[in-house]
């Protein structure tokens, strides 16, 4: 008996936010002038005085949200295995937190003296990490009750 009902649109909220935000510009970092645009596989300068300018790469931050994309969409179609479910869901939550570190740490180190503007694509892990940890708690809701109607028979 498997009864998946809130905890698949949950993870594909979390799917289509970090679908999203691996894709999207998380904001623009200003240094003496020279505007930078933070996306998530790099730094890259814009403007006129961009040949000048040195671009970061930031590969890793794309390959951790891409990750923390696709697990939940993993976890959304392994409904008959519950507990490979909430594994994945942990796996999730792991990913997004390492993603709001890393941009974190590299959007205030990468230069020193800079301007942050954050985009609003940046709310799209917390958004996310909330989302999984509601769908967490409905599979173990889901996963008591499969316990306690299996305890009937």
């Amino acid at each position: 008996m498997v009864i998946q009902r809130w905890q698949s649109v949950l993870l594909l909220i979390c799917v289509v936010l970090m679908g999203c935000f691996s894709f999207m510009s998380l904001g623009q970092i200003n240094v003496d002038s020279v505007y930078y645009d933070f996306m998530p596989w790099g730094i890259i300068p814009m403007g006129d005085n961009a040949a000048e300018s040195v671009s970061v790469s930031t590969w890793y931050i794309f390959a951790i949200s891409l990750l923390s994309a696709l697990l939940p969409l993993i976890a959304i179609f392994t409904f008959k295995n519950l507990k490979l479910q909430k594994r994945l869901c942990m796996l999730t939550v792991v990913a997004l937190i390492c993603v709001i570190l890393a941009c974190a740490i590299i959007a205030y180190q990468a230069f020193s003296d800079a301007d942050v503007d954050w985009s609003s694509m940046i709310c799209a892990p917390f958004i996310s990490l909330i989302s999984v940890a509601m769908a967490y708690q409905r599979i173990s809701a889901d996963q008591r009750t499969i316990r306690e109607s299996e305890r009937l028979r």
